[in-house]
């Protein structure tokens, strides 16, 4: 079984700037995180944009869909930043079908050596292989259906929320 993962951006791939105190982005750690995971499966990383997901516009998530659309994979992951994954992964579930497709991200950048991102990359992996055609975020060792999930901002984790979230754009 083949996976393909695209690349967004978001804390996952942001490393820190020492000359200006701030947080960048340079290049995607996911080849480093698969080899390090020790990763046996076939999977394609395919970069389409470093950003920050809230600086994502409609038109990113069009070009999300579109390569999802694209790729002749049918199950897919999507690195991504937590602060509007649920909208991303709504509007996915609107554009898609007959795919799984698992959205993950890291609440702490993986640079950092404390970071979510490994596990969470692991387990969006898992859930790509087993979990029928849909939209799922991965966080934390839970996957929760596209339109029933939201970021709690006061502890820092992904619950399910009876209310889809609403586009950020």
């Amino acid at each position: 079984m083949s996976l393909r993962v695209f690349v967004t951006g978001g804390t996952f791939d942001k490393e820190y700037d020492e000359l200006t105190g701030s947080l960048r982005f340079r290049e995607t750690h996911l080849p480093e995180m698969l080899r390090r995971g020790r990763s046996m499966l076939d999977v394609q990383v395919e970069v389409l944009m470093m950003i920050d997901s809230l600086e994502m516009l409609h038109s990113h998530r069009q070009q999300i869909a579109d390569a999802c659309a694209r790729a002749p994979e049918s199950r897919l992951v999507i690195t991504h930043g937590t602060d509007t994954m649920p909208e991303t992964a709504q509007h996915l579930a609107a554009a898609i079908t007959g795919k799984t497709i698992v959205l993950t991200g890291a609440m702490v950048p993986y640079a950092f050596g404390s970071s979510d991102g490994l596990f969470n990359l692991g387990s969006a992996l898992s859930f790509a292989q087993t979990l029928p055609a849909g939209v799922y975020i991965a966080m934390n060792g839970r996957y929760f259906a596209a339109g029933h999930v939201m970021k709690n901002r006061e502890v820092g984790v992904f619950e399910e929320s009876p209310n889809p979230p609403t586009p950020q754009d």
